[in-house]
């Protein structure tokens, strides 16, 4: 066997070097940090544009290349099952902690909503909207703009449409086949720029925001954070054991796609990679193809966690604000069962979370207390990039952890490849 180089690090520790000389050039050397985030913005350009195409190829392979598409139906019913128990639990346990440690507590707010500069111009789709949204008009727009739900659906009555034609599809197939792998590979290539560009996003971020505003809001990014690592333990540690998820082995395969998602707050930077780690852990292509970029729909744990708690933290400040306002446990309930409505459309909005917050605290708040709530969301939105941090590699985590589950509820999972799976150097 022949010895590496002293040199030679594996790309995990690249990126995590890449992320500490960032956060000193962001801190020390502010001005610097922040003109270098061009070199951010061309890493996740270059991740963005393996999107669709790899969607698109593995959804297709997974369905047409010997799929059944009555299996497709009971596996799309299994992760919707999946999907929606787990965001629950997400949704109630960031009422919990967000009701015992009381954040919001003490909050006055005052000023004026000029810092949310356009987000109240959005709005939430509604359930209707929603579904219409999910067939998507033209694909090439879909793609364009990133849809990854529209470029599923069509990917899916595409693979449907193939596969009935037999074997007159099954060049159709290979190609598919053979765009995922050349996808894959371009993903590698890539990824050789990944440290450089964590850096730069890491740098821009301090450059901007200062060490300071970690101290801002410290109670409410503190509680979601501990809230976040309770349901990661807790929960999902509870998801791994009942569907029997080799520990070590799955924390290999999540480790850079999870680094990725933490520093550049962008579940679209790790989705490729996450991808191809999870089939290298022994899922099936087609469950990967078909549960991960669903699951960035409707299973977004760490998201749906964070608008409970955000939104019972702005409540709590306007009740510190204005006397004799109260919004009791009955009223949370309420408004935890509209987030579960209301956030599976949260991929498809800009500035998705806070959309959401904004729209919920308009329809809880009292007409004459309407105008806190964006003075309170434009507060959060201050330090949004940090808590974004957390929620969006949790949100990798719970779909990676899905798309093994949903393998296992369908007898199809590989144990012994995710037992001798080992990350590439």
């Amino acid at each position: 066997m022949t010895q590496k180089p002293w040199w030679h690090i594996s790309l995990t520790k690249q990126i995590l070097l890449g992320l500490v000389l960032g956060g000193v050039l962001g801190h020390f050397l502010p001005e610097f940090g922040a003109s270098i985030s061009w070199l951010r913005d061309i890493f996740l350009n270059l991740i963005k544009v393996i999107i669709a195409p790899l969607i698109f190829a593995t959804v297709v392979v997974g369905i047409a290349g010997g799929g059944d598409v009555k299996k497709l139906g009971r596996m799309g019913a299994k992760s919707i099952i999946y999907f929606e128990i787990v965001t629950t639990i997400a949704l109630f346990l960031g009422l919990l902690v967000v009701n015992l440690v009381q954040p919001g507590e003490g909050v006055i707010l005052v000023g004026n909503d000029t810092s949310l500069q356009g987000i109240a111009e959005h709005h939430p789709k509604t359930l209707i909207e929603t579904i219409v949204h999910v067939f998507p008009k033209s694909i090439i727009e879909s793609m364009a703009k990133g849809d990854v739900l529209q470029i599923v659906t069509f990917s899916v009555i595409f693979a449907i449409a193939l596969n009935s034609l037999g074997e007159r599809g099954r060049p159709v197939v290979e190609w598919c086949d053979a765009l995922a792998q050349t996808m894959f590979k371009f993903t590698n290539i890539v990824m050789l720029y990944a440290p450089i560009g964590v850096g730069a996003a890491m740098a821009a971020t301090i450059a901007h925001q200062g060490l300071d505003v970690l101290y801002n809001l410290a109670m409410l990014i503190g509680s979601l954070y501990v809230a976040l690592i309770v349901f990661v333990v807790v929960v999902l540690g509870a998801v791994m054991l009942i569907a029997r998820v080799p520990l070590r082995p799955f924390i290999k395969a999540i480790r850079e796609p999870f680094t990725l998602a933490f520093v550049t707050t962008s579940s679209e930077s790790a989705l490729p990679m996450a991808m191809e780690r999870m089939e290298a852990f022994g899922v099936p292509k087609r469950i990967v193809g078909f549960v991960m970029p669903a699951g960035y729909s409707f299973n977004l744990d760490g998201t749906t966690l964070y608008l409970s708690m955000a939104s019972v933290f702005v409540m709590q400040a306007v009740a510190s604000t204005v006397p004799g306002f109260t919004f009791g446990l009955t009223q949370q309930i309420s408004m935890m069962l509209a987030l579960m409505i209301t956030s599976k459309g949260v991929a498809a909005v800009p500035r998705a979370s806070l959309v959401i917050l904004l729209a919920t605290l308009s329809s809880f708040l009292p007409p004459n207390l309407q105008h806190y709530g964006p003075i309170a969301v434009g507060m959060i939105f201050g330090v949004d990039e940090l808590m974004d941090m957390a929620r969006t590699s949790v949100n990798l985590i719970g779909n990676c952890l899905a798309t093994v589950v949903v393998a296992r509820w369908e007898g199809v999972f590989d144990d012994e490849a995710a037992r001798s799976y080992s990350p590439p150097s």
